[in-house]
């Protein structure tokens, strides 16, 4: 047995594949856009995604207060667009950190420059400590290229999971 430490977790759980997108969130006149790794389908009907969500983060006070939310995924040939996520976005009209970005019917950005988008409506949340499950239901969604896949975590030199830095 390997001595299990911060750092074997870590090691580890940055060789899980995990997609790469933004969260568009708004709630009360703010908008944010963040970065999200923890994404996958968890149900076929209803369609559902869940989306894990640091409860520290800027996007988790919104997405808390609001219905909807929306998952952008990019092409690898993109993803500098991550980066510009990693801390809370500046919203402009039509921008968020100078992405161009349109609102839905219900105020949640989509950004213009994804490959694939989804809005959901939230119809579960699970809190389990450092992050918090956010089940969306698909309202509406669109894919520009269905021949091309999509940005993941190997594209960059991102790496998010295992254990905080420093200790359990």
């Amino acid at each position: 047995m390997t001595e299990l430490s911060p750092e074997n977790i870590n090691v580890s759980t940055w060789k899980i594949p995990s997609p790469l997108g933004i969260i568009g969130s708004h709630a009360n006149g703010e908008f944010n856009g963040m970065t999200a790794s923890w994404f996958t389908q968890i149900s076929m009907d209803p369609a559902l995604i869940g989306v894990g969500i640091d409860n520290k983060s800027v996007t988790f006070s919104l997405m808390d207060q609001s219905e909807y939310f929306t998952l952008n995924m990019f092409s690898p040939e993109y993803t500098k667009v991550f980066v510009k996520f990693s801390k809370p976005a500046e919203y402009t009209d039509g921008f968020l950190n100078k992405e161009p970005i349109f609102l839905t019917e219900n105020k949640v950005p989509v950004f213009e420059n994804a490959t694939v988008w989804f809005e959901l409506k939230t119809t579960q949340k699970i809190d389990f400590g450092t992050h918090t499950l956010f089940v969306g239901e698909i309202v509406d969604c669109k894919t520009l290229n269905p021949e091309e896949r999509v940005a993941y975590m190997g594209d960059t030199r991102m790496k998010y999971g295992g254990v905080p830095r420093g200790g359990h």
